[in-house]
C-alpha cells in the first residue's frame, strides 16, 4: 500500500513538474427547439438550450475536452472551422473523418490547441443542419507571457454573421435533393437574431475587441459601423498589420478581429451587415450601444460597397504583422515560406452540370459522393472500394463532371501551391481543414505561370478559408506538414452539399506517433468498420 501511494505521489509531481497543458471541459446537450429570429417560429438547433451555441474561451495549448450528448431523432457531427488538430484528423468532425454521433449517444471530442491562437467558430457539418443552428465562437487567447502587439481592450466581443433561411433545414436538403437550388436567403442574423436583435454595450473612450465570424450558407458579407472606424488586427490566428477600414468583407467561413473605439458622442450607432456579390442585397442591423445612451439608432444605416474591385484591393491590403509574437514567443515572420521550393502545383476549378436530371457541383470534374464509412475509417482498416485513390486530378480537365468519391494523395512535408480557378459570375469561398494557407496572390481573369512573379513571397496572411472572386484566381501556398485525411471544401453550403468537396490524404509510410496520434479508444465505428477493434 505504501509503495502505491508513493508511486502515485511521484506520478502527480512528475506531471506538476513537466507542467501538463491545461484541461477545460465542456458538456454538450443537442437539441431541437423554438426559435424565431426573423419573426417567425421555426425549429431550431440548441446546445444547452442556447441559440447560437455558447462561446469556447481557451488559450493557446489548452486541451478541451467537450462531451456533446446527440438529443436529436438524426446522427449528428460538430466541426471546428480553423482550430488545426496538429496529428489528429480524427477530431475533425466531419462524415469523412468521423462517424456520426447516433441519435441518443454521446461522443466526447479531445482538442489540443496546439501552439494556436485567434478567432474561430465551430458547426454541425451534417447535412443541412448548419441552416438550423447549432454554431458557435470559439476564442484561443495568447499565454500571458506573450506579447499581444495591442494594449488589452476593455472588452471582447464574439459576432457571428451569416445568412438565414425561415425555412425547416429538412425542407431545404429535400429541396437539394430533388436536385433543385436553394432560394435566396431570407435574412441576415447577427449572433443569432434579426434587425437591431442583437447589441452590444460599450463605454465611451474605451477600445473594444469584436471578432467577427460568417457561419452562414451562401452569402459573403460585408459590415461596417456607423461613425466608427475598424482596426483590423487578426485573421484566423495570425496578427495582421493594423490598417483601418471604414467596412469589411467577411466571406463564408472566414473569420477576423477588429478593435473598435467608442470614440463618437455618447448615443447608439448601426452595426449593419449586408449581402456582397449578389443580384438582391440583404440587410440586416445591431445595435453598438454606449453605456449611458439615452437616444437609440435612428435613420438609415450606413451603406455598404457595390462593386467587386473594393473587396479584391482591400484583400489584397491584408498584410501578416511580421514582429508581432505568435502563439510562440518569437516573431510570426520567422517563417520564410516564400524561399521554400514548391514541390508540386495544384489547380482547382469549379464546375457544375445536370447528372440525372439533378444539379450537382465538381471540383476538377468530379463531384463527390458521400460513402457509406468514413474515408478515415477505410483507410485505417485498408478497407477497399470505399474511396477512389487518386481519384481527382491536379488540374482542370473540362472533362464531362461525374460522380465519384475521390482522395487526393500527397506527401508528407510537400510544399504546395494551391490555385484556385473560378469560371463562374459568383464568389468562391474554399476551406481546407487541419492547415493554414498562406494567400500568395489572387486577380482577375485566368491564372498562369507568370502570375507568380507577382505572389507576395514576404507577409501574406496564412488562414484556413480563401475566397475567390468572380471570373477570378486566388493562389496559396501550404506546407503539408499534418498527417491525416483532411476536408477540402466549398464554403457555400449548396454546392458542398452537392459534390463540390474532396478529401486530401497527407500521408507519410512510417507509422509513429511523431507522425499521427494513434486512433482514440472512444472512437465511433460505422459502415464497413462496424464492429472492428480500435486496436491494431
Amino acid at each position: 500500500m505504501f509503495v502505491s501511494k508513493l508511486a502515485l505521489c511521484l506520478f502527480l509531481l512528475f506531471k506538476f513538474a513537466i507542467g501538463e497543458d491545461p484541461y477545460r471541459f465542456f458538456d454538450w446537450t443537442i437539441t431541437y427547439g423554438k426559435i424565431n429570429p426573423l419573426g417567425a417560429n421555426q425549429q431550431g438547433i440548441l446546445i444547452n438550450g442556447q441559440f447560437p451555441g455558447p462561446d469556447i474561451y481557451s488559450q493557446t495549448n489548452d486541451n478541451l475536452i467537450i462531451n456533446v450528448h446527440n438529443n436529436l431523432p438524426d446522427p449528428f457531427l460538430i466541426s471546428w472551422n480553423g482550430v488545426q488538430q496538429r496529428k489528429d484528423s480524427w477530431q475533425d468532425g466531419v462524415h469523412g473523418t468521423n462517424c456520426p454521433i447516433p441519435p441518443g449517444k454521446n461522443f466526447t471530442y479531445h482538442l489540443h490547441l496546439k501552439d494556436q491562437i485567434g478567432s474561430f467558430f465551430y458547426f454541425p457539418s451534417l447535412a443541412l443542419h448548419k441552416a438550423a443552428g447549432g454554431f458557435g465562437g470559439i476564442r484561443i487567447l495568447s499565454r500571458p507571457m506573450i506579447p499581444v502587439p495591442f494594449p488589452d481592450p476593455a472588452g471582447d466581443f464574439t459576432v457571428l454573421i451569416g445568412d438565414w433561411y425561415k425555412t425547416n433545414h429538412k425542407k431545404l436538403q429535400a429541396r437539394l435533393d430533388r436536385g433543385i437550388r436553394l432560394p435566396p436567403p431570407d435574412g441576415i442574423l447577427i449572433n443569432g437574431r434579426g434587425p437591431n436583435g442583437a447589441s452590444f454595450t460599450v463605454d465611451q473612450g474605451k477600445t473594444y475587441r469584436l471578432r467577427i465570424s460568417n457561419v452562414g450558407l451562401e452569402s459573403s458579407l460585408n459590415i461596417r459601423i456607423e461613425g466608427h472606424y475598424m482596426t483590423l488586427v487578426e485573421i484566423e490566428g495570425t496578427h495582421t498589420m493594423q490598417s483601418i477600414y471604414d467596412s469589411l468583407d467577411v466571406h463564408l467561413g472566414q473569420s477576423l478581429s477588429v478593435l473598435i473605439t467608442a470614440d463618437q458622442a455618447v448615443k447608439d450607432y448601426y452595426i449593419a451587415v449586408s449581402t456582397r456579390f449578389q443580384r438582391q442585397v440583404l440587410t440586416t442591423t445591431a445595435v453598438l450601444h454606449y453605456s449611458s445612451s439615452k437616444q437609440p439608432v435612428s435613420g438609415l444605416p450606413p451603406d455598404g460597397p457595390m462593386n467587386i474591385d473594393y473587396s479584391l484591393i482591400q484583400a489584397r491590403s491584408f498584410m501578416t504583422n511580421l514582429s508581432a509574437s505568435g502563439p510562440r514567443p518569437n516573431p510570426q515572420g520567422s517563417y520564410h515560406y516564400g524561399s521554400i521550393t514548391v514541390t508540386r502545383t495544384i489547380r482547382l476549378a469549379n464546375s457544375a452540370a445536370i447528372v440525372n436530371g439533378k444539379k450537382r457541383y465538381a471540383v476538377n470534374s468530379v463531384s463527390f459522393v458521400d460513402p457509406d464509412t468514413p474515408l478515415k475509417l477505410a483507410d485505417y482498416y485498408k478497407i477497399n472500394g470505399v474511396f477512389n485513390l487518386g481519384g481527382i486530378t491536379d488540374y482542370p480537365t473540362d472533362a464531362a463532371l461525374h460522380m465519384d468519391t475521390p482522395v487526393m494523395d500527397s506527401d508528407h512535408h510537400a510544399f504546395v501551391e494551391l490555385v484556385f480557378e473560378n469560371r463562374e459570375y459568383w464568389v468562391q469561398s474554399w476551406h481546407l481543414d487541419g492547415y493554414s494557407m498562406f494567400v500568395v496572390g489572387m486577380d482577375r481573369g485566368d491564372w498562369s505561370t507568370g502570375n507568380r512573379t507577382r505572389y507576395n513571397l514576404l507577409d501574406a496572411v496564412p488562414r484556413c478559408t480563401v475566397q475567390v472572386y468572380p471570373q477570378s484566381w486566388t493562389a496559396v501556398y501550404v506546407a503539408l506538414d499534418n498527417v491525416g485525411m483532411w476536408n477540402l471544401r466549398s464554403e457555400t453550403w449548396e454546392r458542398r452539399y452537392l459534390g463540390q468537396q474532396f478529401y486530401l490524404r497527407v500521408y507519410n509510410p512510417v507509422n509513429s506517433t511523431r507522425n499521427e496520434l494513434p486512433m482514440p479508444g472512444n472512437a465511433l465505428l460505422c459502415g464497413r468498420a462496424a464492429g472492428k477493434s480500435t486496436l491494431i
